[in-house]
């Protein structure tokens, strides 16, 4: 036994000799069609998730089944109080809600989010019910959603829970088709007006996306929730709180070349603690810190099928 878990170590040597620092202070990367966890640094621990919180305000309004051709007013009450956010989409206009719903995903628009839970069936009150609920259908125990932008840092969640978000939303046509589009017009007052994805990566060369929402507000740094295909593989990273765009990006791309088995990471960034990465056996993990290797015996997973200014969110 003792001899099998040394040879796991030797072959996963080059796996922790990639390990960098991240920039993003909770990190998880799941590959979907076994379920296996590829990184992982801080996967439980509660932190606000911003604008990530649109997926769930996209599932529930697309569960509801209401007519996504009907033309929703923005109300002077979906207008920013809290965070006091800009957007281009002006008070009084009447859009389609499934233009709505695509401003609320692509360009993270919070006004538009906010029209979409006001114009749910029961108004605010039943769009949080629903919320409360598929948050209990999707197993998601360390998640409180109280509004349906992100603005509010009690949105909280684990990047474990998250994981399962995104698995669910990918089951949604019309959420991985709106989060993977680079730009779109849509009618505002009868002016067609380009609106642009918030995340940078999607529709730039060499990136298989499936699925893309980012997220900011100062509590919690930079977000990213995002399916990709690399290396003949489909995973679904989540990145919580990092400090810059920059850093966010510099952890996307870092985990496709581990993905894809490039050794040399794009930069080291700093963090208070090191990620883990899964070893190639399912009983060992390896764990990096502080110039030091500690070896772990961890039970097999069970295998879940994950699918996968202006200011940037």
């Amino acid at each position: 036994m003792l001899k099998k878990l040394f040879a796991t170590v030797v072959m996963s040597i080059s796996v922790s000799a990639f390990a960098v620092p991240f920039g993003s202070q909770s990190v998880l990367v799941v590959e979907d069609d076994t379920g296996k966890i590829l990184i992982e640094k801080n996967a439980d621990r509660v932190v606000p998730i911003a604008s990530l919180t649109k997926l769930m305000t996209a599932m529930v309004v697309l569960d509801a089944k209401q007519d996504m051709d009907e033309l929703i007013e923005i109300d002077r009450s979906d207008v920013d109080t809290v965070k006091h956010s800009s957007s281009r989409v002006p008070v009084g206009a009447l859009i389609s809600r499934r233009d709505v719903l695509q401003l609320a995903l692509m360009s993270s628009d919070n006004r538009a989010a906010a029209a979409l839970a006001r114009t749910f069936p029961g108004g605010k009150e039943g769009f949080k019910a629903a919320v409360r609920h598929k948050i209990a259908v999707l197993g998601m125990t360390q998640t409180v959603i109280e509004e349906p932008t992100g603005l509010n840092p009690r949105n909280r969640s684990t990047a474990g829970d998250l994981v399962k978000m995104a698995a669910a939303s990918s089951k949604y046509p019309e959420i991985t088709a709106m989060t993977t589009e680079s730009k779109d017009l849509i009618n505002i007052n009868g002016r067609e007006v380009e609106y642009r994805n918030t995340n940078r990566l999607v529709g730039a060369k060499g990136w298989d996306i499936g699925l893309s929402k980012t997220g900011y507000i100062q509590e919690a740094g930079r977000c990213l929730i995002m399916n990709i295909k690399a290396g003949g593989k489909n995973a679904t990273m989540v990145l919580l709180n990092a400090g810059a765009s920059s850093a966010r990006i510099l952890d996307a791309l870092n985990i496709r070349r581990f993905i894809t088995g490039e050794k040399a990471p794009v930069v080291a960034r700093a963090s208070n603690r090191a990620p883990r990465y899964k070893a190639s056996s399912s009983r060992a993990r390896i764990k990096a810190s502080a110039g030091k290797t500690k070896i772990k015996a961890v039970k097999k997973r069970s295998k879940t099928k994950v699918v996968p200014k202006r200011r940037k969110k």
